[in-house]
């Protein structure tokens, strides 16, 4: 059964798409399936695989307006058994376009239908904030990553986010869980990613993935180039 999970924070810099990018190459890799979707306004991931703003017609917003059909809006990645839905700039206006339409959370978990059984993964990257947008990955996920920079910063705005999903498992989407948190980012030398690194294993204990992202200079560079880290290097 295919396995839809949205990557979500509401701060900005946390390395959400950067995880959002690298897990679905690798998952791809190792032979599955795997659907990014690139609900960010900003469009990184989608820049992020190589598809800059001119080459991104047929994308999320027209999907959602059901402008276009979700075979359509599909596209491949130079990386074997990755797919993208690629962003637009229109998505920023998404709440006002979307105000006047009575099922404007379910736009997402709608389009899912058309998609899901040709994927093992589909992964959702969420703009950070919780929006219509990000709603919307929520409502249509089985369960959600939260990557968090291990900064102290990044912890205040944690329990609010956690407090939020349990939310929403009561009223929209009661199948919803969360998948983990992963600690991103860490530098093991820096005495304050120790400290955020063991609060945050104290206050959330299994929740937390073991496996935690180092900084890494590789990482920003395979972006810039168009590329997931396992295909850059």
């Amino acid at each position: 059964m295919t396995k839809i999970i949205a990557i979500v924070n509401q701060k900005g810099g946390v390395g959400k798409t950067t995880t959002a990018i690298n897990l679905s190459a690798t998952l791809s890799v190792i032979g599955n399936k795997v659907l990014l979707i690139d609900l960010d306004p900003q469009g990184n991931a989608s820049s992020g695989l190589g598809f800059d703003q001119a080459n991104r017609q047929n994308n999320i917003y027209n999907l959602l307006h059901n402008q276009v059909t979700a075979e359509s809006a599909i596209k491949k990645t130079t990386v074997p058994n990755l797919d993208i839905i690629v962003s637009s700039v229109d998505l920023a206006a998404a709440d006002s376009d979307f105000s006047d339409y009575k099922q404007r959370i379910d736009l997402l978990y709608h389009q899912m239908f058309h998609m899901k059984h040709n994927y093992d993964y589909i992964f959702i990257d969420c703009p950070p904030s919780l929006n219509l947008l990000t709603l919307n990955a929520l409502r249509a996920s089985q369960s959600v990553i939260i990557p968090i920079q291990c900064e102290f910063f990044s912890l205040e705005g944690l329990a609010n986010l956690v407090q939020t999903i349990t939310k929403i498992k009561k009223t929209i989407n009661p199948r919803i869980f969360i998948e983990g948190i992963l600690l991103t980012m860490v530098d093991k030398r820096n005495r304050l990613s120790q400290q955020v690194e063991q609060n945050v294993r104290e206050n959330f204990k299994e929740m937390v993935f073991n496996t935690i992202i180092p900084r890494n200079v590789k990482l920003s560079e395979a972006t810039s180039f168009g590329e997931p880290s396992i295909i850059y290097d």
